[in-house]
């Protein structure tokens, strides 16, 4: 009884043994088991592929040239409203359409604006040429060196602080700063010669307007010379003068308010205060003009005196000196806006302002000796697991008699066509 005891001790403190894999696949489902048991029997195929992998990738990382990233920050203007507003109480008309020309270059982030003119073919053409990119990138062609400048220098205005950085990179740490900051007065060349702030549009549409109102004077001062050449008439009473002057004066005034409303109404409606007060105001010039006896349907053309006064010989003579009136007073009102535009440009200043000028990176960007590294690891990794799932799969198949003789029959197919 006392050996039976022992020997039932001894069975039930035995190992139990591993079962033997199975050498074909008699099911469609593979457990995790024998997964696991495939990789411990090869597992030193993957611990020599992950080391490879790994110790080639820290070889490549040494191997690779050292990169330097230089940045710089700036700030972009910011559009100013209140230099509008300040026009619109002094001349309601012409204030009003220098609002809108501000109002239309606001956009949903203002540094896009600039950002994309960094990136702009003007600006990477000049940095190309000033620092012989083509050469340094070994290119033929402009418009590959483009898109190799394109992935070396970087523009980014969409963070939260509102600020555009500026990074390059380059081999050379000092040749990388100095690109960055050259970067920006490339840019600043561009914007010079561009009216991009609402100063520079205000300037640009009086300039305009200011010409234009220069050429019509002149045309009136030639065909009031020409008027009294032909009648003779070189002065006239100081009343029908007095009359004329106050006439110009107000459909001057007319004019101003009635574009003043235009403008207003392409984003107001007319139940709108301001838009009430100026069809009020408007209405009030035409009535004092009406009370001089005169009118603004018929353009500068128009008899603007009481009727009756006049000489007939004198009526030409009035009509091209009223002209020669109403565009001098236009073209004072132009060129007083077109100077205090210039002023307003003067005092913003540089289009940019530098935050931050690039500096001389202390410390290297690339190669990531570390990422590169753990990358390669996980590869060799991945690879060895996939190496030897593969390689017990083909063993497995070798073993089955019907799937090897299928395979002895296509290597022997595969020789003859060779």
């Amino acid at each position: 009884m006392a050996i039976d005891t022992d020997i039932r001790v001894e069975r039930q403190e035995a190992p139990p043994a591993i079962p033997p894999l199975s050498p074909a696949y008699n099911d469609d489902e593979i457990s995790l088991l024998d997964l696991l048991i495939v990789l411990a029997q090869r597992k030193r195929l993957i611990f020599l592929m992950t080391a490879g992998l790994g110790i080639l990738g820290l070889v490549v990382s040494l191997i690779l040239p050292k990169g330097y990233t230089a940045v710089a920050t700036i700030l972009p203007p910011q559009q100013n409203s209140s230099m509008a507003s300040a026009l619109a109480s002094q001349l309601g008309s012409l204030g009003a359409m220098a609002s809108l020309a501000g109002h239309d270059l606001n956009l949903k982030n203002p540094s896009d604006m600039y950002v994309a003119m960094f990136k702009s073919q003007t600006v990477e053409d000049a940095m190309i040429q000033r620092f012989g990119l083509m050469q340094e990138y070994r290119q033929k062609y402009l418009s590959t060196t483009r898109k190799v400048f394109e992935k070396e220098f970087t523009a980014d205005g969409t963070t939260k602080d509102g600020l555009i950085h500026l990074s390059v990179d380059d081999k050379d740490p000092k040749r990388a700063a100095e690109m960055a900051n050259a970067w920006i007065e490339e840019f600043r060349k561009l914007s010079q010669t561009l009216a991009i702030s609402e100063a520079s549009q205000r300037r640009l549409f009086f300039e305009l307007q200011m010409q234009q109102a220069k050429d019509n004077l002149a045309n009136a001062e030639e065909a009031l010379k020409q008027t009294e050449q032909a009648t003779g008439v070189i002065q006239m009473d100081s009343q029908a003068r007095a009359l004329i002057e106050s006439a110009v004066t107000l459909r001057a005034q007319i004019a101003a308010k009635e574009v003043q409303l235009q403008a207003m109404r392409t984003y107001a409606t007319n139940e709108n205060s301001g838009v009430v007060q100026a069809q009020q105001e408007l209405d009030e010039l035409r009535s004092q003009l009406a009370r001089l006896g005169g009118t603004e349907d018929n353009g500068p053309g128009s008899l603007i005196v009481p009727k009756g006064k006049v000489p007939e010989a004198g009526l030409e003579y009035i009509r091209r000196l009223r002209d020669v009136k109403y565009y001098e007073t236009i073209f004072e009102i132009l060129a007083r806006q077109f100077e205090m535009a210039k002023l307003d440009e003067a005092k913003e200043g540089a289009v940019v302002q530098v935050v931050d000028p690039a500096l001389v990176p202390d410390r290297k960007s690339s190669p990531k000796k570390a990422l590169i590294t753990i990358v390669a690891t996980f590869l060799g990794l991945f690879l060895g697991i996939m190496i030897a799932l593969l390689s017990a799969g083909m063993e497995r198949m070798r073993q089955d008699p019907e799937t090897n003789a299928k395979l002895s029959f296509l290597r022997r197919t595969l020789r003859l066509r060779a």
